[in-house]
């Protein structure tokens, strides 16, 4: 038996941070696909910031226990920017890392606010703004706001999963 047990590794944190990683990502697919969407734009307001917040600093926690390689790159932060790891973790990491910010700090807030301004609307209105057309101008203004702001927060989260599969099959050839 080795004198240094496996738990003061960063061997079992990489795994188990991947594993959330890439998990919460799935599960929140799975959600969007499954949900009513009044219900899960509630789900979505509520657990949002914990997942952005998941986005970003799991990707440090990746870098920082990052497993070194006999006779190769380093381990942690060091063998991060090692030229043998640039394309394989160093890109992934760290789209994962800055596509979960830009949502987390950027994104969320800009669609929080949007969605303040479209029930004040609302009320103004006397109608939802998913309500069927016609809406004032002023709701047609927001909505095409929310949908960019959606659209855009959407298409990062698709980059943010296809970079945590990359990292996915790097990870599996250092395990193989």
């Amino acid at each position: 038996m080795s004198e240094r047990s496996i738990i003061f590794t960063g061997a079992p944190y990489h795994i188990l941070a991947y594993g959330s990683l890439f998990g919460t990502t799935v599960w929140t697919i799975i959600q969007f696909k499954t949900l009513p969407i009044l219900q899960f734009s509630d789900l979505q307001t509520r657990t949002f910031p914990w997942y952005f917040g998941l986005q970003t600093t799991l990707p440090v926690v990746l870098a920082v226990t990052l497993p070194g390689r006999p006779f190769g790159p380093a381990g942690g932060v060091q063998g991060l920017f090692d030229p043998a790891n640039r394309w394989g973790t160093l890109l992934p990491l760290a789209t994962v890392f800055i596509t979960g910010l830009a949502n987390w700090v950027v994104l969320l807030p800009a669609s929080k606010a949007c969605i303040v301004e479209r029930r004040k609307q609302e009320e103004k209105d006397g109608k939802r703004s998913w309500d069927p057309k016609p809406h004032s101008q002023e709701m047609t203004a927001l909505n095409k706001k929310f949908g960019t702001l959606h659209g855009i927060s959407s298409l990062l989260n698709v980059v943010n999963f296809a970079a945590s599969v990359v990292y996915g099959f790097t990870l599996a050839g250092r395990i193989h």
